[in-house]
């Protein structure tokens, strides 16, 4: 769990001691390839933070196609942040794009270390803050760009990422076809 604690210090001040106490709320799960850990329609969500591996969220749209909106690598957080919030029933699916190990926390005992350890609403608080600027970001890349310099923009600034994640998450994720991706790299590698 030194990850989380290596992470948390980053935003706030968190002595071993408190570390350890905090630790105590979260539980560690070893995830396979595939491993879907909530589906659509489900209410019990977990905040999941990512110690090694690949995380994706999806929806299933009317043609019954994945559509890939958030990824979660490793220091990254991800949940349904609405479902989680409000305890509704959540619209998307999280699985493990490759063998992963998060740290899970149920929206009961976050409340429950939160109100032991007030400064972590401070390091949520950043978090949240962070995952919506970036959600922001991908935005204004939508808007903003062609479909052509979307896929660019987004590899140069996340080339491990682009390399490591099958391209068809990375298409969905970018609202492209595999096979305009596919020539996009080719593009970018003549």
């Amino acid at each position: 769990m030194k990850e989380l604690h290596n992470h948390i210090c980053k935003f706030i001040d968190l002595n071993d001691a408190e570390f350890e106490a905090v630790a105590s709320y979260f539980e560690r799960v070893s995830l396979r390839k595939k491993d879907i850990i909530y589906r659509a329609g489900d209410k019990t969500l977990d905040h999941y933070f990512v110690i090694n591996g690949c995380m994706h969220m999806y929806f299933i749209n009317d043609r019954g196609t994945e559509q890939t909106i958030q990824f979660a690598i490793k220091d990254w957080w991800i949940t349904d942040y609405l479902a989680f919030q409000h305890k509704t029933v959540s619209e998307f699916y999280i699985q493990a794009v490759e063998s992963s190990d998060v740290l899970r926390i149920s929206r009961q005992k976050q409340e429950e270390l939160l109100k032991r350890f007030p400064k972590m609403e401070t390091y949520f608080r950043t978090i949240y803050q962070i995952a919506y600027g970036a959600a922001l970001m991908r935005m204004k890349y939508i808007f903003d760009y062609s479909k052509e310099e979307i896929y660019f923009k987004f590899r140069d600034a996340f080339p491990d990422f682009v390399n490591n994640v099958p391209q068809y998450l990375v298409a969905t994720y970018l609202g492209l076809s595999p096979e305009y991706v596919s020539k996009l790299r080719r593009k970018g590698t003549s």
